[in-house]
């Protein structure tokens, strides 16, 4: 099976730099300092219409947790619908009652409206905080969700891989699985390797800039140190580092990549 690289997105440049490293799927977010939640329809439909990316689009009306209220949830089912109107080929979601269990009638519906607009249901990492990761895992592939992006309920992926096997070993066959959190080059083929899963998911972060972050002891920091005046951005350079190893070892892509040697992200891009 292909590996697929997942760049994490919380802008349109993200997104450019994304494609220019070569990336072929991107979720897009934004206030990605918030763990990501629904990028603007303006954004999903720029994204589409100038870069060659599939876009799975947040949707994810707060921070915090997974428990929705009322007034949450039906801003969700109006976010999904917004950013599948402005071309995103599915949404990321995830719904949790109070004893963080899948919550399956609200899932039930964002997985409707998906369906009905043609896009992918992914269930993104609200799965890292069900009690029971089996039954949770039958229940979304009962649901109908198509990938289900974790963790192996650890901060990070490479301390979550022991569940992620049993998970790829039981569950592989019937349901996509994308590793994620803390994955990069130095270590998401080795990840692809303990696991047999065919997709890792990474943020590829670098640092930008922005000397008025900072101006007449009013700081808008969103880190400390030599970061204090910049905020993150996805580094093509990155990108195109952890998808030179992942597909190292990855017999498909080397054939796909002899096929297509004449071709640059860059032109596909430009043209």
């Amino acid at each position: 099976m292909k590996r697929i690289v997942e760049i994490c997105c919380g802008s349109y440049y993200d997104a450019k730099q994304a494609a220019l490293g070569g990336a072929e799927r991107i979720e897009l977010n934004c206030a990605l300092a918030l763990g990501g939640l629904t990028p603007t329809a303006s954004v999903v439909r720029m994204v589409k219409e100038s870069l060659p990316l599939k876009v799975i689009a947040m949707v994810r009306p707060r921070g915090g947790g997974f428990c929705y209220s009322a007034e949450d949830f039906e801003v969700m089912k109006a976010e999904c619908r917004a950013v599948l109107e402005a071309g995103a080929d599915g949404a990321a979601f995830g719904c949790l009652d109070e004893d963080a269990r899948i919550d399956a009638a609200r899932s039930r519906e964002l997985i409707s409206i998906i369906r009905d607009m043609g896009g992918e249901a992914v269930f993104h990492r609200a799965f890292d905080c069900v009690r029971d990761p089996f039954a949770a895992m039958e229940q979304l592939i009962g649901l109908g969700v198509d990938r289900v992006l974790t963790s192996g309920q650890k901060p990070k992926a490479c301390d979550g891989v022991e569940l992620l096997r049993q998970l790829q070993e039981r569950y592989g066959s019937r349901i996509e699985l994308l590793a994620g959190s803390g994955v990069n080059a130095s270590n998401a083929a080795e990840i692809i390797e303990k696991t047999g899963l065919s997709q890792v998911h990474s943020s590829c972060k670098d640092w930008l800039t922005d000397p008025t972050t900072v101006q007449n002891g009013v700081s808008y920091s969103m880190a400390g140190g030599e970061h204090s005046l910049c905020y993150d951005v996805v580094s093509a350079e990155l990108v195109k580092k952890i998808l030179e190893r992942v597909n190292a070892a990855d017999p498909q892509e080397k054939e796909s990549a002899e096929e297509c040697s004449g071709k640059s992200p860059e032109r596909a891009i430009n043209a």
